[in-house]
């Protein structure tokens, strides 16, 4: 700066500040000017020479830094000018008491509407309707090859929400499980005339079943009452369970059961039949299960908790012998899957956590958990390093875990077990004191499944474990279109080099050619590919290098491929296909798939029904084959999870944990179960468990 640029400053500077000695004592009971009102009536005077350009801009603010952080106050008494700054604190304590009241107001409005609108849920006044019955829904007629009542009407047939479906398809769907429920929230109401039969009358969130058995969660927190899903869908529901089915009558035999006890059977008429009944755990042959618990509903689960609680009760018991005590406070898990790990897990969290604040200390010096796997590491199908860094924690937490170990026997206080011995590579049997066992190792047929799969012989019914469909999810040895498996009691089979005859003559129909002597050009082949990743679509994975394929089982390099080496190119992709796996996942897939699926179905109809088309391949002409896309796996692992999304794999303390809640907590099936997930977490953090049996 110049030096006569200095001295205009100073000039400047000097000028106002006598102008503002002025003001203050001019105004004597007065406050000082705003910055805005300096500027309007004193800048004048300045010339804009007489000023820096620094100072001109600071000047020509709105509120300039000088007079916005002071305000100069004259006192009445003496005269003198007192300057109050106002601090950012002072400031914020005003923003603060805002949010408080806005917050206070807005609290109170919602009160004040929660209020208003419970008040409108209560009927003082008695509702009645005047609904026409069918006859036949109150008293219907007998038929079928065991001459018993065929339900063809409902009482809630002639309501008004019902009227219209009454002569559409009659869809009956059997299960209220994760296929069943993602069938019915797929479809469009009205439709199909929907039945769905259960003996629950609810539907049960598994995933976080674990949770309940040890009082992390309450159990109502994990069912949705179905009536309010199939209402949605304008279904009927019956609690009653199938027993068998008519596939020539379409006739499904359910057995429903009286509150007295008495048991009456009937028929249920379908057009298309979805069968969705789950699976029940596989004994694997092993003596002594009725000593063991299983985990697959509330009622398990309701039993698994009184059972650990009672342990802990008779434990502290003075009568109780220390040998009995050890053996009550030793908690064996067979099966090291995701539901035996986080059952483990779940019961370490609550002994540790829960377990010392109400019972005596000495206890947790005396309790075990123990985990017996069947193979090298527990978590087998997740990725290897999750499989490690899991079993990493269980040593951490004093979680006894055996691998390679088959359970042979369980009696009523041991579990005997067979494992290799490190040292002599021996098979030697072991034992393990044992107050409770929770048998978690595989799914099995239901009876129900098993007679069904019986009745179609096994021919089309070879699989010991689920029924077995094809790639459009139809029960194999049913008429096409007629009946569906879906969930856990079915599994889609892979038998591609079943079909090769198919691919050959469609290809030689094509080219007239004769399918027995058709040599495969490359062309062709990719052609073929094609197809099989249509009706097959697990297969693509195993398809993406035609040329490759090709060129490695054209064993005579011909350019071409016969009937053997496509066939034997065919049946190396199917020793590469695996089955799918029995998960929530899957069966929400399966039944939202075939949900949609349906729907193509009713759209079509009216063309099909045109032209005269009423069996064939329905399903293929309007929908694509099922194709399974996993997303990923998740476990808990005792305040750590872990994730396995194929090529992304981490795992955690307590940040993966309330990740790992989140993801289920969006899953939940209403807003109701996901206020009650929130409120039984928010009750574990502030109040503890429930250390209580019922």
């Amino acid at each position: 700066m110049m030096p006569a640029q200095r001295a205009a400053s100073s000039l400047a500077r000097s000028n106002l500040q006598s102008q503002l000695r002025l003001l203050s004592h001019q105004r004597p009971n007065g406050v000082c000017l705003s910055a805005l009102h300096l500027q309007r009536h004193h800048l004048s005077s300045l010339t804009s020479q007489h000023l820096p350009r620094a100072l001109r801009r600071s000047l020509q603010r709105p509120t300039t830094k000088l007079i916005q952080l002071r305000l100069a106050v004259t006192d009445a008494k003496d005269g003198k000018t007192v300057h109050v700054r106002r601090s950012r604190i002072y400031h914020f304590f005003l923003r603060m008491l805002a949010s408080l009241g806005l917050f206070i107001i807005i609290s109170g409005a919602i009160v004040i509407a929660f209020f208003i609108y419970d008040a409108t849920t209560y009927r003082e006044d008695p509702e009645s309707f005047d609904l026409p019955v069918s006859e036949y829904a109150l008293n219907p007629r007998r038929g079928g090859p065991k001459n018993l009542p065929i339900a063809e009407h409902f009482i809630s047939d002639d309501e008004p929400e019902f009227k219209g479906q009454k002569h559409k398809p009659k869809l009956v769907i059997l299960g209220t499980g994760w296929a069943s429920v993602a069938l019915l929230k797929q479809l469009h109401p009205g439709e199909y005339h929907v039945t769905m039969v259960s003996p629950s009358n609810h539907f049960l969130f598994t995933p976080m079943l674990p949770s309940a058995t040890v009082g992390t969660l309450e159990f109502r927190s994990l069912v949705e009452p179905i009536r309010k899903i199939v209402r949605k869908a304008k279904g009927h529901f019956l609690k009653a369970s199938a027993v068998d089915v008519e596939f020539s009558e379409k006739l499904v035999e359910v057995q429903s059961q009286g509150p007295n006890g008495e048991v009456e059977n009937f028929y249920i008429p379908y057009d298309k039949l979805i069968i969705g009944v789950g699976s029940i755990t596989n004994p694997h042959g092993v003596k002594g299960l009725e000593h063991c618990h299983f985990l697959k509903d509330i009622t398990d689960a309701r039993l698994i908790r009184n059972q650990v609680i009672r342990n802990l009760e008779t434990a502290c018991l003075p009568t109780t012998p220390d040998e009995e005590r050890r053996r009550l406070l030793s908690f064996v898990v067979s099966g090291g899957g995701p539901t035996g790990v986080e059952f483990a897990a779940e019961l370490y969290d609550m002994l540790n956590e829960d377990m010392c604040k109400f019972y005596p200390r000495i206890l947790r010096n005396e309790i075990s958990v123990h985990v017996i796997q069947s193979r090298g590491h527990i978590l087998n199908t997740y990725d290897e390093a999750l499989s490690r860094y899991a079993e990493t924690r269980f040593a951490h937490d004093m979680v006894d875990i055996q691998t390679n170990a088959r359970v042979k026997e369980v009696q009523a206080d041991r579990i005997l077990f067979t494992q290799k011995d490190d040292e002599s590579g021996k098979i030697v049997t072991k034992e393990l004191p044992m107050g409770f066992c929770l048998w978690s190792t595989g799914v099995s047929q239901t009876e129900f499944c098993q007679k069904l799969a019986a009745k179609l012989g096994s021919k089309n019914q070879n699989n010991r474990h689920a029924l077995e469909t094809d790639t459009h999810l139809r029960l194999v040895g049913t008429p096409l279109g007629d009946v569906y498996a879906i969930g856990d009691c079915s599994t889609v089979q892979n038998n591609v080099s079943d079909h090769i005859t198919t691919f050959l003559r469609t290809l030689a129909w094509e080219k007239g050619k004769d399918p027995d002597k058709m040599l495969i050009t490359y062309t062709d082949w990719r052609n073929v590919a094609k197809r099989v990743k249509s009706r097959f679509p697990q297969a693509a994975d195993h398809l993406r290098r035609l040329d490759k394929l090709f060129e490695q089982y054209d064993k005579d390099r011909s350019g071409t491929l016969d009937f053997g080496e496509l066939s034997e190119l065919l049946r190396q992709i199917d020793s590469k296909l695996t089955s799918l796996p029995a998960t929530a996942q899957r069966a929400n897939q399966q039944g939202m798939y075939l949900g949609r699926k349906l729907n193509k179905i009713a759209h079509a109809a009216p063309g099909l029904k045109i032209n005269e088309i009423s069996d064939g391949d329905i399903d293929e002409a309007v929908y694509k084959a099922f194709e399974y896309k996993h997303m990923g796996s998740l476990a808990y692992i005792g305040n750590a999870a872990i994730f396995d999304f194929g090529g992304m794999n981490f795992g955690g303390g307590l940040l993966a944990v309330y990740l790992w809640r989140s993801v289920y907590f969006t899953q939940s099936v209403s807003l109701r179960t996901r206020m009650l997930l929130a409120m039984d977490w928010g009750k574990r953090a502030l109040f503890g468990r429930d250390m209580m049996n019922y």
